[in-house]
């Protein structure tokens, strides 16, 4: 697929996500990059030394790091004693406050989304009933997921959930339904996906399914388990190359979360530099754009809380074009995140390197003084 026919695919997803809705909240980091607050390793010259935060509770309630698994247990608990409501806030809440949760909000508002479908018996519309755009729809996606494990047709009912209005969020969030109905089964998911019948639509669904590949849910041992790690290993960019066309795009910008989870990037941040060049193996196959647009989305999305950072790994890419693709990724990151007017210039103006900060004002379209 043509990289601008599934950039403009991502950004009329994106335009659908329905995020301007959300309060944002201007956030501004400590002295520290909250990186080395989570275990990350923090690379020389990122910020002063600074001794680890206590991890006793802070005035709220809320301890002062959180994990995926205390944040995760704590929203579980919250929406069984109230509602999917109650917790969805709260992850909003804390997603905001404390930028480096982002890593891990999107799949527990999948498991909120399981777990509201099996309280509420199935019923689809009750689940949505609540507001449910935080951390880029998990919520949403997770109930469409467990709606088609429990389908006894998915075939015929996947096409039926996200009518009538076949939003962005509710068709991607089949796409990761195809993989669990198919036992992570790629032809068949592939299958599912292609019953939509549109184009744009297919590449919508293809997303959920890519995604739902190379970055299982930490919880959901049995996905998990199914993931073909030994053929990831063997071959780059498996298995990007050998799928269609139309489901090519999706695959190469999703490949490098798997990459990059298998390489430990919380504890080793030089390999976002390595997945750079990891990328090139896709350059024959025309996925090399693609790919390391999807480096630079996970770059800024595990690291929301030092764009410059982020931005200078961008920059070690040897060739002005992967150093735009990249950056093109972590702008769409940022402004899916952060939804307000002002967010892309933001981000460009803390970006030190001058290469980098013009690529970002291109790619936000902004002007080249950024008055």
């Amino acid at each position: 697929m043509h990289p601008r026919f599934f950039a403009f695919v991502t950004a009329v997803l994106l335009a659908a996500l329905g995020l301007g809705a959300l309060a944002v909240t201007h956030w501004v980091p400590d002295a520290a990059p909250a990186a080395a607050q989570v275990g990350q390793a923090v690379p020389a010259g990122t910020g002063p030394a600074r001794s680890a935060p206590s991890a006793a509770a802070s005035p709220t309630g809320d301890p002062a790091v959180w994990t995926r698994s205390t944040l995760r247990n704590k929203l579980m608990a919250e929406m069984e004693s109230t509602d999917p409501g109650v917790a969805l806030a709260d992850l909003d809440r804390i997603s905001k406050d404390k930028p480096y949760t982002v890593r891990f909000c999107h799949p527990i508002a999948h498991e909120l989304g399981h777990a509201a479908v099996k309280r509420y018996n199935h019923d689809f519309q009750k689940v949505l009933s609540f507001p449910h755009d935080t951390c880029a729809a998990g919520y949403l996606h997770g109930a469409v997921e467990e709606m088609l494990i429990a389908s006894t047709d998915p075939g015929s009912d996947l096409l039926k959930l996200c009518q009538p209005q076949m939003t962005g969020p509710c068709v991607h969030g089949v796409g990761h339904g195809t993989m669990f109905v198919s036992n992570q089964n790629l032809d068949k998911a592939r299958d599912l996906c292609s019953k939509f019948g549109s184009a744009s639509r297919i590449v919508t669904c293809s997303e959920g399914l890519y995604m739902q590949l190379f970055g299982p849910d930490e919880e959901d041992e049995k996905a998990k388990a199914l993931v073909p790690a030994d053929k990831l290993a063997a071959e780059p960019l498996y298995p990007c190359p050998e799928q269609p066309s139309l489901f090519q795009s999706a695959c190469f910008f999703y490949a490098p979360t798997y990459y990059l989870s298998s390489h430990d990037y919380a504890n080793h941040p030089e390999i976002y530099a390595q997945a750079l060049k990891w990328c090139l193996n896709a350059q024959a196959s025309g996925g090399a754009n693609d790919c390391s647009r999807g480096v630079g989305s996970r770059l800024m999305k595990y690291n929301l809380d030092r764009e410059d950072w982020v931005g200078q790994q961008c920059a070690t890419a040897a060739d002005g074009w992967q150093k735009k693709a990249c950056v093109d990724g972590i702008v769409s990151y940022y402004t899916v995140n952060y939804t307000d007017a002002g967010a892309a210039g933001r981000l460009c103006g803390k970006l030190t390197n001058q290469e980098i900060a013009r690529y970002c004002r291109s790619s936000a379209h902004l002007s080249g003084s950024l008055d």
